[in-house]
């Protein structure tokens, strides 16, 4: 099961070595059982070979592969919910520093379980980061083994296939020949609809060119939502950024729309120009670590907010934002 992908360093003295780079294997397990029986002895081998080590799965998963790995010490076990439940960008900025803290030729082997949530709007999210890590990831020593339960829906499990360039079952790990390029996948995804678009909304503005004066509109009428204060603040600091990038970074006109409903916010929007080109955009800041050069705004939306849907048409381009509670 050794991978072939690494990248090329130099020691000291000039010599070459070869620094893992990311590997993304996918397995589709029937039961914890069957999965321990390929998962422990994947850690395992890791932990001898001086690899670091990390479960991020389902309680019943997590009980079961434990003891398999005899409850290691230097088996790290994440809360799953906290870590996939939250949102895309803290699974993405979680890995990446545990990637960070790989010994020099060494990995962080991770077993790890997406919760695709309940609602179409979130499992896009998830499917989308399954293909995005593949970018995200590149340069990063990390060995990704991502379990899929054969009892999830159907589009979950393509997404397995479709997002993982091998897979692994009993008998080995094998080049997946349904692996779907990550920008293709991410650009044929389809947007979940958001019933909500198709209402009143109680907030509308046309050719905006007043921004502080909107900016004043929206937070008058996020400040009566009965919801959690850090939503909602979080929320309408999203809605400023994304309307600022509409105007710096768009055509105009410039419009909004915000819809109000017990338990959501969403808001819209559009501009005429062809919004962000890039399929990965918004998964991490535009300049990289650099994070004085600006390209925030996308990066600090989907970090601020449950679900950012992008979308481009013969009008223009829009960004829709939406924030749930229960």
């Amino acid at each position: 099961m050794r991978p072939r992908n690494s990248t090329e360093q130099r020691e000291d003295d000039g010599t070459a070595r070869h620094a893992p780079a990311f590997v993304h294997d996918a397995l589709i397990y029937d039961s914890p059982e069957d999965l321990a029986t390929v998962a422990a002895p994947f850690l395992l081998e890791g932990l001898a070979a001086g690899d670091g080590a990390v479960i991020a799965v389902g309680p019943e998963v997590t009980e079961v592969l434990c003891d398999a790995v005899g409850h290691d010490p230097l088996v790290l076990v994440l809360e799953r919910h906290a870590l996939y439940r939250a949102r895309t960008p803290t699974a993405i900025t979680t890995f990446r520093a545990l990637g960070e803290q790989a010994g020099a030729g060494r990995r962080v082997r991770v077993v790890g379980e997406v919760d695709f949530g309940t609602t179409t709007a979130d499992r896009t999210e998830w499917q989308r980061y399954e293909a995005v890590i593949n970018s995200a990831f590149a340069a990063s020593p990390i060995w990704g083994l991502c379990v899929f339960n054969t009892a999830l829906p159907d589009a979950v499990l393509a997404t397995a296939r479709d997002t993982h360039p091998h897979l692994v079952t009993a008998t080995g790990r094998a080049t997946n020949p349904g692996f779907v390029d990550p920008a293709t996948y991410l650009t044929t995804l389809p947007v979940p609809d958001e019933p909500l678009e198709r209402t009143p909304p109680a907030l509308a503005a046309d050719d905006v060119d007043d921004f502080i004066g909107l900016r004043r509109a929206v937070r008058a009428l996020l400040t009566g939502v009965d919801g959690p204060p850090d939503l909602v603040q979080d929320f309408l600091l999203a809605v400023d950024e994304m309307t600022s990038n509409g105007a710096r970074h768009g055509r105009r006109p410039v419009s909004l729309r915000l819809w109000t409903a017990p338990g959501t916010l969403v808001c819209t929007i559009r501009d005429a120009g062809t919004g962000p080109t890039d399929p990965f955009a918004g998964y991490g800041p535009a300049h990289g670590e650099d994070l004085s050069a600006g390209g925030m705004g996308l990066w600090l939306a989907r970090q601020l907010c449950d679900h950012v849907a992008l979308r481009r048409d013969e009008h223009g381009a829009s960004v829709r934002l939406s924030t749930h509670w229960s």
